[in-house]
């Protein structure tokens, strides 16, 4: 992948936000999972969380994002007491409804944000999913899903990213379109966190790699 980043224009400017993470423990039940987990990142980094099945991966970022509360330890995340108002989430399902066209869909993630409509469609454009506006995820390919997916993510204008395995069903082209509005993310000042079992070419990004699995 180049460093090039997607042709969208600029939304609303993101306030420069960072990340503080020290002696945070993961509990999975009654079992503690993880332990003493310290990182910090900066406006426009990014960091990859890698590590088998089972190893805490999406705990981590279910906590991070606030569905979760820490076993221990400490959490700072930009300077706002509610995560919610900072985070765009992204698991293994989109967020957007089947029957739903894109169009509706994002028209009503920017309107949360406080963009306008006209946003959309170059976000769309540079996913190579412009065409597709009028169809909803129940008419698109999986991969298709994914890149509109992806779209909301952009059009919720969120500093802080949290992505579980963003590219699990996207092929090489699709990989590279990520890439992309991942560093167009990034440039703006904005912070990227994925869990990954793939091997993704995002310039300068950090790793933790949180061991084993059970």
């Amino acid at each position: 992948m180049t460093n090039e980043t997607a042709s969208i224009p600029d939304l609303s400017d993101l306030e420069a936000q960072s990340l503080s993470v020290s002696g945070l423990a993961l509990k999975r039940g009654d079992f503690i999972l993880r332990e003493d987990i310290s990182f910090a990142l900066n406006p426009g980094d990014a960091l990859f969380l890698t590590g088998r099945n089972g190893s805490g991966k999406t705990t981590l970022l279910r906590t991070l994002a606030g569905f979760l509360p820490p076993a221990e330890g400490h959490i700072q995340l930009g300077k706002s007491s509610d995560p919610a108002e900072l985070i765009a989430w992204l698991g293994h399902t989109d967020g957007l409804k089947p029957n739903e066209t894109l169009r509706k869909s994002l028209r009503f993630w920017s309107g949360m944000a406080g963009q306008p409509g006209k946003v959309i469609m170059p976000v769309l454009k540079a996913l190579d999913i412009g065409h597709l506006i009028d169809r909803p995820p129940a008419r698109l390919s999986r991969g298709q899903q994914r890149r509109g997916a992806m779209a909301r993510l952009a059009v919720m204008n969120r500093p802080f990213w949290l992505m579980d395995e963003p590219a699990g069903p996207l092929d090489r082209a699709g990989r590279d379109r990520l890439g992309k509005l991942v560093a167009w993310h990034r440039s703006r000042g904005g912070i990227v966190i994925a869990a990954t079992h793939q091997d993704l070419d995002w310039a300068g990004a950090q790793r933790l790699e949180l061991g084993g699995g059970l």
